[in-house]
Parts: C-alpha cells; sequence; structure tokens
C-alpha cells in the first residue's frame, strides 16, 4: 500500500462523513482549521479509517493534517 492509495481511501472517508467535495481535500488539509471539524466528526471518522486499515489511532498523536494521517498509517501498517 503506498500513500496515494491511503490518501484516497482516507479522502473518501472525509468526503463521505462530510458531504463534501474531493478537491476541498489534499494532504495538507487541517481537519479543524479547513474543515472545522467537531469532536464527533473526528471520532466517526478516525473509527471508520481504524476499520478500514487495520490500525490503531491514539487521540494524542496530534494528527492535525491528511497529510499527518496519512502517514500515520503508512507507520503502523510498515
Amino acid at each position: 500500500m503506498n500513500q496515494t492509495e491511503v490518501f484516497n481511501q482516507i479522502k473518501d472517508i472525509v468526503i463521505d462523513q462530510l458531504d463534501t467535495d474531493a478537491p476541498d481535500i489534499q494532504l495538507t488539509t487541517n481537519f479543524k482549521s479547513d474543515l472545522s471539524l467537531d469532536s464527533l466528526d473526528v471520532f466517526e471518522i478516525v473509527d471508520k479509517i481504524e476499520d478500514t486499515f487495520d490500525v490503531e489511532i491514539e487521540s494524542d498523536e496530534g494528527l492535525a493534517t491528511v497529510g499527518d494521517l496519512v502517514n500515520y498509517v503508512l507507520e503502523q501498517k510498515a
């Protein structure tokens, strides 16, 4: 699994959760400042990502952007 594959799957999860457009989601997209996620949105997105990639994401990992999350998943799968 490479960065593009992980990014595309995470992007699909975020788009599905937030009902937003795909061009709005980039590696540099910040979950709080760019997407205005509340804690429930974050929980649901993290839950779907954990199920999709079979990883566990700790809430204190400091994952602020989509790119941070992509890299975290790649590290956990390595």
